[in-house]
């Protein structure tokens, strides 16, 4: 009989004291549930990884760690992005487990679904993605915004999944080969499919944040899918290599179809004509202008080799697991 898995759920967190008093105690049942049900080994833990919050987090992540001997805590030098701080997370975890599953710290996910994650991991599948069943909950600028998003990213090349953010079940087999991804642009949810490995979905349902509020503003979400799609295809960049030579097509029939005009006798003044023709070309221009600078920014910040998380602090029982390791 094949031992039970040794489960880590990896929650980032930034600026989280109003909801993780609430969200994890319900976490720690969830854990004790999967355990008492022979689904995942007593060692099982949870490990909440603060992102350089700016208020009470790391103070209430230290005393729940006391409180509770599944929680330990991880905490990063700086604010680094929910993605840094997931990876850290999941390359801190995989020491002392099998798998990991990462999710939000506002209670949202729907949190039986981990159990079917772990499931879908005993049938042979070493990667587990949550995916929305709907987006009900959601006001309509952000479902209208998702969307077209992975319309977009798809359209463009990139290998996602519809309806996937990140709560998913990776192994530790999947993360030893995942290390290997040196990027600094990490957008997770685009790499974990380019590692391969057999995988499956599984469906769950969102509810409403229970304190705080997001940290996802609109700005933020753009900046998240233009990362998204930049980190993983080079399509707008050729796109606008065709139009400019579709444009070049058409100025030519212009220039020479004005030139015959000219010969004709039937050149008039037309200071309309000129200025929307200016006015479209200087923008066309500098849009794609925009997006190269997009990829040359990227490689910019690549070729630093700069590190993408620090960490700063620890706690008690999490330093205590890796000197047993070690």
């Amino acid at each position: 009989m094949n031992p039970l898995p040794v489960l880590c759920v990896v929650i980032p967190c930034y600026n989280e004291e109003k909801v993780l008093p609430i969200t994890a105690p319900m976490f720690v049942s969830e854990l004790n549930k999967m355990i008492e049900d022979g689904r995942v080994d007593g060692k099982s833990s949870i490990l909440f990884v603060n992102d350089g919050s700016g208020d009470n987090t790391w103070q209430i992540i230290q005393e729940l760690s006391k409180e509770y001997e599944s929680i330990r805590g991880l905490s990063l030098s700086r604010n680094r992005g929910q993605q840094n701080a997931l990876l850290a997370g999941l390359m801190e975890a995989k020491a002392f487990c099998d798998i990991t599953i990462t999710t939000d710290c506002d209670g949202q996910n729907e949190l039986a679904a981990m159990g079917r994650m772990v499931d879908a991991y005993k049938e042979g599948y070493e990667i587990v993605y949550g995916v929305r069943k709907d987006r009900k909950n959601d006001p309509f600028f952000k479902r209208f915004f998702s969307e077209w998003f992975y319309r977009i990213v798809r359209f463009l090349g990139a290998e996602i999944i519809k309806n996937h953010a990140d709560y998913r079940l990776v192994s530790s087999k999947v993360l030893d080969e995942f290390e290997d991804f040196r990027e600094v642009n990490i957008f997770l949810r685009g790499m974990f499919p380019l590692v391969g490995f057999e995988s499956t979905i599984v469906e769950y349902s969102m509810d409403k944040r229970l304190a705080g509020e997001t940290h996802y503003s609109p700005t933020k979400m753009m900046g998240f899918a233009l990362d998204g799609i930049t980190s993983f295809t080079i399509r707008p960049v050729r796109a606008f290599t065709v139009l400019g030579f579709i444009v070049s097509l058409i100025s030519l029939i212009g220039i020479i179809w004005t030139i015959i005009d000219y010969f004709c006798g039937n050149t008039v003044s037309g200071y309309a004509s000129i200025v929307c023709i200016l006015c479209f070309m200087a923008g066309f221009q500098l849009v794609g202008i925009g997006v190269i600078g997009e990829y040359v920014g990227k490689i910019y910040m690549e070729i630093k080799h700069r590190p993408r998380y620090i960490i700063a602090d620890r706690t008690d029982n999490l330093n205590e697991s890796k000197a047993k390791i070690d």
